[in-house]
């Protein structure tokens, strides 16, 4: 694939060239918070919980990729997209989408993925439909997870919240899912900690591992960045939940370390891959 797809594919990614481009690349209001989130690492200070140790890289969940990557054709942009994180020496992560058949093709990558990647697995985050369809998703997805949560920002997203019937979820329906997921050995996530209401959720449900997530700024909440929200947050986060991860505007190694200091053990990456992808590349290499 070549560089034909939506991605203007700058260096760096900031989100300057695609401001609003949606379906596209870009973010809700002029890309406001794609271009907060990629300018605040270099802005907040370093963080007092560097353990010296790196945070895992991960593949962000991502789907859409027709018509917002500019893809030629969905079923093949996940085996692409999974080949590329895992020559790169990341961790996978695999989301769902409407039609069903996204999560299906993320999973069958996965699957693919063992030939020449023997027992490997995703983070699998299904948005916030009702709590029936989200069981019998996280159902098709367990061969395949080493982390099962809800993307709870997706609700955010106007066009789908409509189209799929997604749900502003309270902590008693997450517990519910919480309980399933653990009830098989396999860690629950909140993926989308970025307002006071999910600071309460978290406060309520404790999850094993807590996302400071805005979407990449594709979704109309709040302004602000996951790296600001983090530095002021951060502490009490830690406090309720096993783990801590972030997205959100991480382009270098730089970034992954100031994560660090905040007790991230984990940062996902959504864009940087598409265009790699886009681009060709054999791989993402992340620089400082």
């Amino acid at each position: 694939m070549s560089a034909a797809g939506k991605c203007r594919l700058c260096e760096p990614c900031a989100g300057l060239v695609c401001r609003g481009e949606l379906p596209g690349m870009g973010g809700v209001n002029q890309s406001e918070n794609f271009i907060l989130n990629c300018g605040a690492w270099r802005e907040i200070p370093p963080g007092r919980k560097d353990s010296g140790r790196i945070p895992q890289v991960r593949l962000a969940p991502m789907t859409g990729a027709v018509e917002n990557a500019g893809w030629h054709d969905e079923r093949s942009f996940y085996p692409a997209l999974v080949g590329l994180a895992l020559r790169s020496g990341f961790a996978l992560s695999i989301g769902d989408g409407t039609p069903d058949e996204k999560l299906l093709y993320g999973i069958q990558a996965v699957r693919d993925a063992r030939m020449t990647n023997p027992g490997v697995k995703a983070a699998v985050f299904i948005k916030p439909y009702e709590n029936k369809k989200i069981l019998e998703r996280m159902e098709m997805a367990m061969d395949v997870a080493e982390v099962l949560g809800v993307d709870t920002d997706a609700f955010n997203i106007v066009t789908m919240r409509d189209k799929a019937r997604l749900e502003r979820k309270s902590s008693a329906q997450l517990k519910e899912l919480m309980d399933w997921s653990r009830a098989r050995g396999i860690p629950f996530a909140v993926k989308g900690i970025f307002t006071e209401y999910d600071m309460d959720i978290l406060r309520d449900l404790c999850p094993d591992i807590a996302v400071v997530s805005n979407h990449g700024g594709r979704v109309p909440v709040r302004r602000g960045s996951t790296a600001a929200f983090l530095a002021l947050r951060s502490d009490e986060i830690l406090l309720r939940c096993g783990a801590l991860w972030a997205d959100g505007g991480i382009r270098s190694l730089s970034d992954v370390r100031k994560a660090a200091g905040y007790g991230v053990s984990c940062v996902m990456l959504g864009r940087p891959f598409v265009s790699a992808l886009l681009s060709g590349k054999d791989s993402l290499v992340l620089k400082d």
